[in-house]
């Protein structure tokens, strides 16, 4: 079965052809690094992730590429403010980025470009757009000729008339048309800046990517994707400077994921709402946020609250320990003769399922619930008298697979120090004996250890609180 995108240029759900076969080349626009990620950031890093992730379970070959954005007037104006360079401040939240997106099970990017080290590639791209009369310089101002490119508004299908009726021209530019926009901007005193042939300036911020995109995956690609609130005009714009330099389609697919609101309202720092995810892995496993994101398809809107983001710790909870019990169980099962042929066929027919949702435009919400419904028959199976090991390692390991998958781990906890083992052993045996005032004691000792016991069915296990 073909994997089906929702194309935001077609607006409808497509099979997806690559350009070469079993291989993918896809683009993911990155953070604008001045300031810690916030929630709106981790969600297209999430998504996208699983995405790739996907391909690369269904044996594409996929080559994945995502910027920094790492000098413009956000930048520039934090830098002002605390007293630091542009590039000190750029390299210390990239790292940053780094680790909190490596913390939601995030893989890093083939590459991550970045604009600074792509200045280069970038006035190149304006020099030859210049050259073939798409843009234009105006007092050491470049600008893109947005009505010369007769496609413009095709992504957010809006035509150059409607455009035309919001367009403006700032205090300060200098362009010829209220819709052009820029492509390069000069330097202003005590800025960042770099030599071009229309002088000391830097990039505006759409033709970041599309130079970046050309140079390191060509003139079309086959996927290029981002969060809903860059179709318009950051991805817009895109189209137009690279298909007005290569006379070529830039995209095959554009993938947009929905927005964030904040206990149902928009997240915005004037509302005092803005959540940073350096802040939510604090006080939360950051699984279960990657849990949260997932479990909503990536073209809705999700609310996010403390209540919603503690009831997915709960459920994420009870997938793991499913699994766990199955680990449990398997040290005391054994090798069946009469083993039922209908629990790998029901196996396998969920995870046909989950192949099922994730090839209907990555429909993770509705390969969650394909994970319940795998940690229900699980359970269900535990219930029989027998169990057998190659029963249970066939439960475990399209667990494990098709967690994966979605990025999640079902990893154990960490190991126990011996003072810690003792005790647990110490407890058992008490246990045993009937002395449940000491076994109590040990309980609470441990509790206070952040060590949870929980009595099962199977035997004793535990978990960190």
């Amino acid at each position: 079965m073909a994997i089906k995108i929702y194309n935001t240029m077609t607006r409808k759900k497509e099979d997806f052809i690559p350009l070469e076969e079993g291989k993918v080349k896809m683009y993911v626009c990155g953070p604008t690094v001045y300031n810690y990620i916030h929630i709106g950031n981790a969600r297209p890093a999430i998504v996208f992730d699983t995405v790739r992730r996907y391909f690369e379970y269904r044996g594409y070959d996929i080559k994945y590429i995502s910027n920094f954005t790492d000098v413009d007037d956000k930048l520039i104006r934090a830098a002002n403010e605390i007293g630091e360079d542009v590039p000190t401040i750029a390299d210390r939240f990239i790292q940053a980025y780094f680790e909190d997106v490596s913390a939601l099970g995030c893989k890093k990017a083939d590459v991550h470009p970045r604009v600074m080290e792509s200045m280069d590639i970038i006035i190149e791209f304006i020099a030859k757009l210049v050259e073939k009369d798409f843009a234009y310089e105006s007092g050491g101002d470049v600008y893109f000729r947005t009505r010369k490119f007769d496609d413009y508004g095709k992504l957010s299908h809006q035509s150059v008339d409607e455009l035309r009726l919001g367009a403006r021209i700032e205090i300060g530019e200098k362009k010829q048309d209220a819709l052009d926009f820029a492509l390069w901007k000069s330097a202003k005193e005590g800025e960042i800046s770099w030599e071009s042939p229309w002088g000391l300036g830097r990039p505006g911020w759409h033709i970041e990517c599309s130079a970046m995109a050309k140079k390191y995956l060509g003139e079309t690609i086959d996927i290029h994707a981002g969060g809903q609130d860059l179709a318009f005009p950051h991805h817009e714009n895109e189209i137009a400077q690279s298909e007005s330099l290569s006379g070529k389609e830039f995209a095959r697919y554009w993938m947009h994921n929905g927005y964030i609101n904040i206990d149902n309202e928009k997240m915005s720092k004037s509302l005092g709402n803005f959540v940073l995810v350096h802040d939510i892995i604090k006080k939360h496993d950051p699984q279960v946020l990657r849990f949260f994101m997932l479990s909503v398809h990536y073209r809705n809107p999700i609310n996010y609250s403390e209540e919603l983001l503690e009831n997915t710790a709960a459920a994420f909870d009870r997938l793991k320990t499913s699994y766990q019990n199955l680990k449990h169980r398997r040290e005391m099962s054994s090798n069946l003769n009469d083993q039922k042929q209908e629990w790998f066929d029901k196996i396998a027919e969920l995870k046909g399922q989950f192949m099922e949702a994730m090839d209907d435009d990555f429909n993770t919400a509705n390969a969650v619930s394909v994970l319940f419904e795998l940690s229900k028959l699980a359970n269900y199976y535990l219930l029989e008298k027998n169990t057998s090991v190659d029963v249970i390692d066939a439960f475990l390991k399209e667990l494990e697979e098709l967690f994966a998958v979605l990025g999640l781990e079902l990893k154990n906890e960490e190991l126990l120090d011996e003072e810690i083992e003792a005790l647990i052993q110490k407890r058992m045996e008490a246990r045993k004996n009937r002395d449940f005032q000491l076994s109590d004691q040990i309980r609470d000792q441990l509790k206070e250890m952040n060590i949870i016991l929980e009595d099962t069915a199977q035997g004793t296990r535990w978990k960190r609180g």
